[in-house]
């Protein structure tokens, strides 16, 4: 029986929401705390959404690797590098993207000089990558061991690569040092004050294992919440979904608390993607779309709220690159003018115009204002992406 489970659209898409939501607040200045990462050790509730969406990757490679399997090895190759580098590229654009800025009051074209070469859909491509090799050339038991052993390898890399007097800091991080001399510090994000890339190539290597984690339970809820080929009748499949699910949530609980135990020695933390971080936060992932899976899939909710993220988990990408790119181009844009302080001039684009006319004069605290525009921002590509499901347009990669 092909059941098609519509809870993973829905964890898929309300996935894609909170990115929107947590990466474009009215001013990065005004956030409430559960809105903004980590500083360093620990994991915020922001901290969950990317590990989320590349679970959620590997949870939609459940369900495409048996027909890539089919198919035979050269499509699977074909198919599974294009993706890749796609989706590689179009980070790399998105990160160069609009190509031209303002200087002063006039308009250049942007240099590959200081463009950022890593990123989220850069580390998405990566980790799809890899991830999709691993489980595909490789028996179920030989990609869990090999993903644990990476995992533990990542972890005496950054120990004893690492610099003193701590390994797990950002200047003692070994994938700080490698990032710097591959790339240059022109190449490399700096939103830590120094140049370090979240994103960067060293920490792949443990955020690969999150989106295997994410085939893993997609794949267990695949063979055993489908029944096999022999039809169900619906007690006996809600029976069949609660075994299922009841046994992913252990699955979950055990890999969130072993996450906590080793983060003991190792620190749970995003921006060094410590192995810890990806038992945790897969454990977490786990755990939310049994919830969501119990939700629909046995007590049919399907009301406004699971059709609102079912809309963004049509076109996950798209919306996501458009969500990045549509400021940046817009930011062009001068739609108004003013005089900080010291009497120096600064423009106003349209999305910052909203911004500071519509949303920062309902407020007295300027973090409910920048929530507000965030909210915005989420009905804003909402709308795009209803239209697009309209229109029965879904852009894939």
């Amino acid at each position: 029986m092909n059941h098609r489970f519509y809870s993973l659209d829905i964890f898929r898409g309300a996935t894609v929401a909170l990115m929107i939501l947590v990466n474009n607040p009215g001013s990065w200045s005004h956030i409430y705390t559960p809105l903004e990462h980590a500083p360093w050790h620990g994991c915020t509730p922001t901290d969950l959404v990317f590990p989320f969406f590349l679970f959620a990757v590997g949870t939609a490679m459940a369900f495409t690797i048996p027909r890539l399997q089919v198919a035979g090895n050269a499509v699977f190759l074909q198919k599974v590098f294009k993706r890749a580098l796609l989706i590689f590229g179009i980070g790399l654009l998105l990160n160069w993207s609009p190509f031209i800025r303002w200087d002063g009051d006039q308009l250049v074209v942007k240099t590959l000089g200081n463009v950022r070469v890593f990123g989220v859909l850069q580390r998405i491509a990566i980790c799809y990558l890899f991830a999709s090799l691993l489980v595909y050339f490789l028996t179920p038991r030989q990609a869990l061991w090999t993903s644990l052993l990476l995992l533990f390898v990542y972890w005496l890399l950054c120990l004893f690569l690492g610099r003193s007097p701590d390994p797990f800091s950002l200047e003692g991080f070994w994938g700080t040092h490698i990032d710097r001399a591959m790339l240059g510090n022109n190449h490399i994000y700096k939103g830590e004050g120094v140049p370090f890339d979240p994103e960067g190539l060293a920490s792949s290597l443990a955020a690969i294992v999150q989106v295997v984690a994410g085939y893993f339970a997609g794949r267990y809820i695949r063979q055993r919440g489908q029944g096999g080929e022999l039809p169900l009748n619906d007690k006996a499949r809600e029976d069949l979904l609660y075994r299922m699910i009841a046994h992913l949530y252990l699955a979950g609980f055990a890999l969130a608390a072993g996450g906590l135990s080793w983060g003991l020695v190792f620190p749970v933390n995003k921006k060094i993607w410590t192995s810890s971080y990806v038992l945790y936060t897969s454990g977490l992932a786990i755990m939310i779309l049994c919830t969501v899976i119990y939700l629909v899939e046995i007590k049919k909710y399907q009301g406004w709220l699971a059709r609102f993220f079912d809309v963004f988990g049509k076109n996950p990408l798209f919306i996501f690159v458009l969500s990045g790119f549509l400021p940046r181009l817009l930011g062009l844009l001068r739609v108004s003018a003013y005089l900080d302080e010291q009497g120096n001039k600064h423009y106003l684009a349209p999305f910052g115009w909203f911004y500071e006319h519509i949303c920062s004069p309902l407020f007295t605290d300027p973090r409910n204002a920048s929530l507000l525009y965030a909210v915005c921002m989420i009905i804003f590509y909402w709308l795009i992406a209803r239209w697009l499901d309209y229109k029965k347009i879904y852009i894939r990669v």
